[in-house]
């Protein structure tokens, strides 16, 4: 078992976000399904090495080199078949993590997402 849970994915996003009185200039952008979200810079950065290493416990599906990109439904499993999340939150907020720090894209435009599964984007992880 790996460095996933919804624990962590929780924990690090909270800590990402903006604390009342900082300055926000320098925001990092983490677009969402539900919501946007913007992270200070300093501590996504302090994240990276572990939010990639959760990126790389989804399913071998998501990854480019391999799947080449898959369902957002499919994100709460890990690469070994096991439930990490119940909650489509926790998996948004990874998602959105990947992406501030460049390591995720939406393969899909949201103005297409109500077409596929469960209306849903498509994620691919840029590894």
């Amino acid at each position: 078992m790996g460095a996933l849970s919804h624990e962590r994915v929780e924990a690090i996003f909270l800590d990402c976000l903006f604390n009342n009185g900082e300055d926000t200039s320098s925001c990092v952008l983490g677009p969402g399904i539900a919501f946007d979200v913007w992270f200070h810079p300093g501590r996504l950065n302090s994240h990276r090495e572990e939010i990639v290493a959760m990126l790389g416990e989804l399913p071998t599906a998501f990854k480019r080199s391999a799947g080449g990109g898959h369902s957002f439904l499919e994100a709460c499993n890990d690469k070994y078949g096991n439930q990490w999340t119940g909650f489509h939150t926790n998996m948004e907020q990874l998602f959105q993590l990947g992406i501030a720090i460049g390591m995720v894209e939406c393969q899909v435009p949201p103005e297409l997402w109500p077409a596929l599964p469960g209306g849903k984007p498509y994620y691919v992880v840029n590894m």
